[in-house]
């Protein structure tokens, strides 16, 4: 690093931490000029990164962020109430908007932003933190309150109730292909759960394991378009607060005959941001001072994120603005079975064997998916184990994303193969399913609050019907990505398969391994 007179200091202590969170173009005026004028200009580009990677940050991690690279579980046993939402209609809409351009991109990114903003608004005044946007779908978590039993069940029975009042407003939305109905499924179970940070420096996740996880969504799943449901578990603790009609076995859906007096006021109003550094000494030796004080603050939360969705954040931070778009990506869904069950197997005790089998299996299978070109976006929840989703195409295109995709999908399943977790867990396997087409990439939630880097559409939802399609260590590939990898890689027919959403039945194919299938 040069020291001439025009860069009065070095900035060796803190380049290297500065190298992935400046704009190109800051950080090669500070690299040949290290003047208070352009550390300063640092400090602003820091401080506005800080907001945005707040907003993209959940409450769990913002109260108590760990350092980067440090797995660890946040309690022994963790105890709530998890609601899980899923959109109906979002389909309709994206296609309705598509054949627009730009100008359907920017619509539908409206709608959106009106939807989710109204959504999380409820579930954070309501005393909740979202976990997580999957898709269409939200993770909302309220936490248990030791002062009063059952006092998180129903916050998140109002918030549920509120939000599917709020639901009003986009009942009929009108687009170029006529009106468009949205509606939303919301479903709540409470028990315990392990809650865990996991990864590498390079790259951390934040994680729930255990069965309390998959219940909650089970139950989203057996509910109902414009009704909130409850596990039948969670019903017998708030029976007497609400009024109920029987759901599908084993669950209970919410009546909500509710005055706007009887529901009552939000509960709590909690301040999502942290505090910003005010800079106080602009020479150059304390200005170098804050910035590193401030690369404290946001390297636990930036190592949270994909890089190359961290490099998009970190370009587009004085503009505040990604716009969105209609890509073509290729989508790729993990289930991981044996581990997330491990939770509920361990004793009291013996959390860390469960953390540390998952953060080996999470951080082989991000090294793969990176070295590959792709984007390691989230670990969510399933019906049982943990969906890992996948993104190759975006942000970053490729002419042979499929191939990129299948190369990953054949080490991610030779790494779950070769993993070695405690002596009491069952057998750690995978299911992965591939599709590639259209979707919605876009910057969607709050304004200026939470909100994450997304790609929705009937293509993720397709990916994560094939994956449910597959057997033990199996792939299941859609049509198309057949078509594109068929040449470089040993596939199998398995003939057609009816898939929900779809209006006939689809073909799936096998992929075996590298090499032709000729």
């Amino acid at each position: 690093m040069p020291n001439s007179p025009t860069s009065p200091v070095k900035l060796k202590p803190i380049e290297i931490r500065l190298r992935y969170l400046l704009p190109a173009d800051l950080y090669a005026a500070t690299w040949i000029d290290a003047s208070p004028a352009n550390l300063e200009r640092v400090f602003e580009h820091l401080r506005a990164l800080q907001h945005i990677l707040s907003d993209y940050t959940c409450r769990q991690i913002l109260d108590d962020p760990p350092q980067a690279g440090e797995t660890r579980y946040r309690k022994k046993r963790c105890r709530g109430s998890l609601m899980f939402t899923d959109l109906a209609g979002f389909t309709s809409l994206m296609e309705a908007n598509a054949s627009q351009g730009k100008a359907g991109a920017a619509a539908l990114l409206s709608i959106m932003n009106a939807y989710f903003s109204t959504m999380i608004e409820i579930i954070h005044k309501s005393g909740g933190d979202l976990l997580e946007f999957t898709g269409d779908a939200l993770l909302a978590l309220f936490e248990e309150d030791k002062r009063r039993e059952g006092l998180d069940i129903l916050r998140a029975v109002r918030a549920g109730l509120r939000m599917q009042r709020a639901m009003q407003q986009f009942a009929a939305i009108p687009t170029p292909n006529g009106m468009v109905n949205l509606g939303m499924r919301v479903g709540i179970h409470s028990g315990h759960f392990l809650m865990a940070d996991v990864g590498t420096p390079r790259r951390m996740e934040h994680v729930l394991l255990g069965k309390t996880v998959h219940q909650a969504k089970l139950t989203e799943g057996a509910g109902r378009v414009g009704r909130v449901n409850l596990s039948q578990q969670t019903f017998q603790q708030v029976e007497q607060y609400f009024r109920f009609e029987e759901g599908e076995p084993g669950y209970k859906l919410v009546v909500d005959d509710f005055s706007e007096e009887q529901l009552g006021e939000y509960e709590i109003t909690p301040s999502r941001r942290q505090a910003s550094l005010a800079l106080l000494d602009r020479s150059a030796n304390g200005l170098i001072s804050q910035i590193s004080d401030m690369l404290d603050s946001i390297e636990p939360l930036a190592c949270f994120l994909p890089q190359p969705i961290l490099n998009l954040l970190v370009e587009s931070a004085a503009r505040r603005n990604i716009s969105p778009d209609f890509l073509e990506p290729t989508i790729m869904f993990v289930n991981l079975l044996g581990l997330p069950e491990l939770a509920d197997l361990m004793l009291i005790g013996q959390e860390w064997q469960v953390v540390n089998s998952f953060k080996q299996a999470f951080s082989l299978i991000n090294a793969a998916v990176e070295a590959r070109g792709g984007i390691l976006k989230k670990v969510t929840y399933h019906l049982s184990g943990s969906d890992i989703v996948i993104y190759f195409g975006v942000p970053t295109a490729y002419t042979n994303n499929e191939q990129r995709a299948a190369d990953a999908a054949l080490a991610i399943r030779e790494i779950v193969r070769n993993l070695k977790p405690p002596n009491v867990a069952p057998p750690v396997t995978c299911q992965i399913g591939i599709a590639s087409g259209p979707a919605f990439m876009a910057e969607i939630g709050e304004k200026r609050g939470r909100r994450e880097f997304n790609v929705l559409g009937d293509t993720v939802n397709t990916t994560a019907r094939l994956m449910n399609q597959a057997q033990s260590n199996q792939i299941i590939i859609s049509e198309r990505v057949y078509q594109a990898i068929a040449g470089h890689f040993k596939c199998q027919s398995l003939g057609q398969v009816s898939l929900k959403g779809k209006r006939a039945p689809v073909n799936i194919y096998e992929l075996l391994g590298s090499g032709s299938s000729s």
